[in-house]
């Protein structure tokens, strides 16, 4: 019983600490300013969040956080601006260049992913990668609209889209 008081406890000082440095991060990239009128509001402000913000952290569904699972969103992160990159350039290419193939569809794309946020993470970077576009989510499928469709397969439609994403995905909310 005291064991699990002691981990609950360490959990939540865990959250509280990683909600007052992600919280004081935003505000400083925000206010882009290190007077310390604003530092001081910031971390004012970022304390009375965290402290508050901590309490519900857990019932959201989010992962807790620790070094590994950090390391793994950092990792993800990476890998969506990569993607958002490569799919730039092939959609401009395919406007610049007439002979390019465009067979705009609708196709169906399976998740394994379990967590509410963690298939809202998924359809979101889906969506900000240029050339598709997440329509729904329905249980464990997402309706994606895509500019190229080049197969109405799902597992294989699963891999082309959102393959890249949902195994950092995995890795973050295990």
């Amino acid at each position: 019983m005291v064991e699990r008081i002691f981990k609950k406890s360490t959990t939540r000082v865990r959250i509280f600490l990683y909600l007052f440095i992600l919280l004081t991060l935003v505000w400083m990239a925000l206010t882009s300013t290190l007077h310390w009128q604003e530092l001081t509001a910031g971390v004012l402000i970022s304390f009375i969040l965290s402290l508050f913000l901590s309490k519900s952290y857990v019932g959201l569904g989010l992962p807790t956080p620790t070094v590994k699972t950090l390391s793994f969103l950092l990792i993800y992160i990476a890998s969506l601006f990569k993607e958002i990159i490569k799919a730039n350039i092939d959609v401009a290419y395919r406007v610049v260049h007439p002979k390019m193939p465009i067979r705009p569809g609708i196709v169906v794309v399976k998740t394994e992913l379990k967590q509410d946020l963690a298939k809202l993470m998924l359809a979101n970077s889906i969506t900000l990668t240029p050339g598709t576009f997440t329509l729904d989510i329905a249980g464990d499928k997402l309706l994606i609209h895509w500019i190229n469709v080049s197969t109405q397969d799902e597992e294989k439609a699963t891999q082309a889209i959102a393959l890249k994403f949902e195994k950092h995905l995995k890795r973050v909310f295990s």
